[in-house]
C-alpha cells in the first residue's frame, strides 16, 4: 500500500489549503474568541464548504455525496488543523455521515440533504464523564409506545448545544458497562436540554440533558440492542479524523515556529542557525513525519473496510496526541517569552492541542487500549 497521496488527492489539498487559509484563518478563531460568540462556528462558513463539496466528501454517491473517503476527509481535516478553523465538519460531514451509513433510508432522505447543502450541523454525543469511557453508556432508552423514551445526560459533545441532529448512543437493555443493549439514534437537536461550556481553546461543548425525551421507533440507527459494532465503527472513524486535525495543528504550530527561528536574531544571527535548536527541530520533524504514516494508514485501512483499522486509529490517535504536545511546547519554548502572551498566535495551538488530545480518548487511553487489544 503507498504511504503517499494520489494526484486526485494531492489536487484536493490543493484545493483546501488556500481556502481555509484564505477564509479561515487563526484570526478568525480569535475573532470568534475576542466576540464571545455564542456557536462556537460560522455558518456563513460551513455553507462555503458544502459549496466546495467538502460536507459530502465522504457520502455515498447514492445519497448525493461525492463517494470519496477517509484520506480526502483528512485532507480536509488536516487543513482545518493547519489553521485552527472552528468548524463541525469532523462532527457532521465525517461522524453523522458515517453513522447515518447504517440508517434507514427514510431517515438518510431526513438528514443527508440538509448536511450535504450545509444547512445542518450534528453533534456525536457518546461520552457521560469527565473522561472518554466508550464502553460506559448508560443514558437509558426505554420503549414507550411505538417508539423510546431516552433519559441521562451525556458530556463534552462538541456543537452540542447548536446542533439540528443529535447521534445518541443510549442503552436500550443491561447494565452501564455491559458491551451489548447499545443502540444508535437520531435525535432533534432541540429535544436535549444543553448547557454549553468554553473549553481552554475558547471552544464551545455541551452537556446534554435527556429528560424523557420521545423519539419514534424509526429514529434508531441499525438494530435495537445492536449498536456495538455501529458505535465502534464511529469511533473509529472519529479517532482518525481527529488525528488528522491534529496532526495539522502540529503541522500548522512547527511551521508557525521554523518561520520565527529563521526571522528571529540574536547576536547577529538567525536562532535557527544554533545547533541545539536545529537538533529539537530534527527530532520534531521526525516525531511528525512518524505520526504522518500513522494517520495515512488508518484512514487507508478505514477505505478497504479492513479490521486492522480499529487498531490502526487507535495507533494514530496516540501517536499524534504526543507529536503534537511535543510541536506545541516546543513552539512555545522556541518563541521565548513571547510564546507565552496572548499576542501570538501559537499560544492558540497549545490550547486547541489540548482539546483534540483528549476528544476520543488521549494518548495515555489508547496506548492503554492497544495493550489491552495486543493481549497484555
Amino acid at each position: 500500500m503507498p504511504m503517499f497521496l494520489t494526484d486526485e488527492q494531492v489536487m484536493l489539498a490543493d484545493t483546501a489549503r488556500p481556502f481555509l487559509a484564505d477564509t479561515a484563518p487563526v484570526a478568525h478563531r480569535r475573532a470568534l474568541r475576542d466576540a464571545d460568540d455564542e456557536r462556537g462556528y460560522a455558518p456563513d462558513l460551513w455553507r462555503r464548504f458544502a459549496e466546495m463539496g467538502f460536507t459530502g466528501i465522504v457520502a455515498d454517491e447514492a445519497d448525493g455525496g461525492l463517494g470519496l473517503g477517509h484520506v480526502e476527509a483528512g485532507i480536509v481535516l488536516e487543513e482545518i488543523g493547519r489553521n485552527l478553523t472552528p468548524s463541525p465538519f469532523l462532527s457532521t460531514a465525517v461522524g453523522a455521515v458515517t453513522a447515518l451509513k447504517s440508517a434507514s433510508e427514510p431517515l438518510r432522505r431526513r438528514h443527508l440533504p440538509a448536511i450535504l447543502a450545509g444547512e445542518s450541523i450534528a453533534a456525536i454525543a457518546i461520552d457521560e464523564a469527565a473522561r472518554h469511557r466508550p464502553h460506559h453508556i448508560g443514558l437509558r432508552a426505554e420503549r414507550s409506545g411505538n417508539g423510546f423514551r431516552l433519559s441521562g445526560t451525556k458530556r463534552f459533545v462538541p456543537f452540542g448545544h447548536v446542533a439540528d441532529l443529535l447521534i445518541v448512543a443510549a442503552r436500550t437493555s443491561g447494565a452501564p458497562d455491559d458491551v451489548d443493549g447499545i443502540t444508535l439514534f437520531a435525535v432533534p437537536g432541540d429535544a436535549a436540554t444543553a448547557s454549553p461550556r468554553r473549553l481552554a481553546d475558547a471552544s464551545l461543548a455541551a452537556r446534554l440533558d435527556f429528560a424523557d425525551v420521545q423519539v419514534d421507533g424509526d429514529a434508531v440507527i441499525g438494530e435495537v440492542d445492536g449498536g456495538r459494532g455501529p458505535l465502534d465503527a464511529l469511533l473509529t472513524v472519529l479517532r482518525t479524523g481527529a488525528a488528522s486535525e491534529m496532526l495539522g495543528l502540529a503541522n500548522g504550530a512547527t511551521d508557525m515556529t521554523m518561520a520565527y527561528l529563521r526571522d528571529r536574531k540574536q547576536f547577529g544571527q538567525a536562532i535557527g542557525s544554533f545547533q541545539a535548536l536545529q537538533h529539537r527541530a530534527a527530532h520534531l520533524y521526525c516525531e511528525l513525519e512518524v505520526a504522518r504514516a500513522a494517520v495515512l494508514k488508518a484512514q487507508q485501512l478505514l477505505d478497504q473496510g479492513a479490521e486492522a483499522a480499529d487498531r490502526a486509529a487507535t495507533v494514530a490517535k496516540g501517536m499524534v496526541g504526543f507529536a503534537s504536545l511535543l510541536a506545541v511546547q516546543e513552539g512555545v519554548q522556541m518563541h521565548g517569552g513571547i510564546g507565552m502572551t496572548d499576542e501570538y498566535d501559537i499560544g492558540f495551538y497549545m490550547k486547541r492541542q489540548r482539546v483534540l488530545a483528549e476528544l476520543y480518548g488521549d494518548s495515555d487511553f489508547h496506548a492503554d487500549r492497544l495493550a489491552r487489544l495486543s493481549g497484555y
